[in-house]
């Protein structure tokens, strides 16, 4: 902080994996809560002009008794990961309001891309399903097929981020699609893609559900659209269709290389 004084700081960083958060609870809440809390801390005491911005979650809203979800619904947190990200909220509120910094919170819902990290539902999908059509695999396993998200395109979402700290007043904002899809509608629109019936690849394994599920996310982004002038600009069809694409490409390339 105090050698670069930055104008903007974008918190993403946080032990992000929801099933993993129940393996390992102490690590999870510990990184995201302190890690959060160190770097406010830090803006405080020496770039209090700084303006900063919490990546904050849909996860925060849990089985919420309201859907879709908005700035005002209040938070359920089904996990420790969940858990994390609330105290990471209102560590930001409370620094706003305490200290009088700029200090807000985007609330993303799921946001994908093919840089998605391969232990996510989304990217373990299209990889599977390029690997099956390219004949390197034969099945996708999965738990939960019923879960629906609120799946949109991580580079709008940046955007969103961007925007959130360009106004003049700080406050927090829901940043979503509105369009919530199940995780079959996800893996059937993979395979589909690629010309393949998902129900003779995909098998479900118990073990794979969280221990204590979410229902479904989907949020309500009428005041970021209405205060931001922002809109998702990727339909959930071609962001998959984007996302299988790109693995073809990446096996097909290593594959070649290797011949």
């Amino acid at each position: 902080m105090d050698k670069i004084q930055p104008d903007e700081i974008y918190h993403l960083a946080a032990q992000s994996f929801v099933s993993y958060s129940f393996e390992d609870e102490f690590s999870t809440v510990g990184t995201n809560i302190n890690g959060t809390h160190y770097v406010l801390a830090a803006m405080k005491e020496r770039a209090a002009r700084a303006r900063f911005y919490f990546a904050a979650s849909s996860e925060m809203y849990g089985n919420a008794k309201e859907t879709p979800q908005d700035e005002d619904t209040a938070f359920h947190p089904r996990s420790p990961y969940g858990i994390s990200k609330v105290a990471g909220f209102q560590l930001t509120e409370n620094y706003r309001q305490a200290y009088k910094l700029y200090a807000v919170s985007g609330i993303c819902f799921n946001h994908e891309s093919p840089r998605r990290g391969f232990e996510f539902v989304s990217r373990k999908v299209v990889n599977t399903v390029a690997r099956i059509k390219l004949g390197l695999a034969h099945e996708l396993v999965l738990g939960n097929l019923d879960a629906k998200r609120d799946w949109g395109y991580a580079a709008d979402y940046v955007r969103a981020m961007w925007l959130l700290l360009q106004q003049s007043e700080p406050a927090d904002y829901v940043i979503a699609t509105g369009e919530s899809h199940s995780v079959k509608d996800l893996v059937e629109t993979a395979f589909k893609h690629v010309g393949l019936d998902y129900e003779k690849y995909t098998t479900i394994d118990d073990r794979l559900y969280r221990p204590s599920e979410i229902y479904e996310l989907r949020g309500n982004y009428a005041k970021t659209r209405k205060k931001l002038n922002w809109e998702p600009s990727v339909k959930f069809d071609r962001l998959i269709y984007m996302m299988v694409d790109s693995e073809i490409a990446s096996l097909t390339e290593r594959s070649s290389k290797r011949a």
